[in-house]
């Protein structure tokens, strides 16, 4: 009997991996400063709309300027709404600040998902797990609507960024 060896494949010349790109991100706004290094502890607040904190996470999770996003701690409790958030979920940032994510956002499905649903994966993200995650959620008093959401770490302090794209594409149901 012949052993087959597994081998990684790199999509990269030379088999190496390219390193993880981190961006900052305005935490109200989503636009990203100029500047590329880190900015100083005392100067986080973002140069465009005056009203976000600078965060950071990997570019490719990172919000695009005008999306709309949260910014949820390890209680499951919303410490930041981006401004698109505010229009889509028809709530202020004042309103949201501290609310447990629940009062939010809830998974899409009328029955109750098992292992916890959408605030396992935020509490997941959240308290340190590495791992983006994929899912749909809705707004919590509104029903027919799905929203893509994209859970993902963000910090300093350590949170977790929902990023929310458009509905899902209506199919028919036979």
């Amino acid at each position: 009997m012949q052993s087959r060896v597994l081998r990684l494949v790199s999509p990269h010349p030379g088999g190496d991996h390219a390193p993880a790109e981190w961006v900052w991100f305005c935490g109200h706004c989503g636009k990203r400063p100029e500047a590329t290094d880190p900015p100083a502890p005392d100067a986080r607040v973002c140069e465009g709309c005056g009203l976000g904190l600078l965060l950071e996470t990997l570019a490719d999770l990172a919000p695009a300027p005008g999306a709309p996003f949260l910014l949820v701690d390890d209680r499951l409790r919303v410490h930041g709404i981006s401004a698109a958030a505010e229009r889509l979920l028809g709530i202020t940032e004042t309103e949201a600040s501290g609310r447990p994510i629940g009062e939010m956002l809830v998974a899409p499905d009328a029955e109750a998902t098992p292992g916890g649903g959408l605030a396992a994966l935020v509490a997941e993200v959240a308290s340190g797990g590495d791992a983006p995650t994929r899912t749909f959620v809705r707004p919590w008093n509104t029903f027919g609507v799905r929203l893509r959401a994209e859970i993902s770490a963000c910090g300093p302090p350590r949170a977790a960024l929902i990023v929310l794209g458009g509905s899902a594409p209506l199919r028919a149901v036979r």
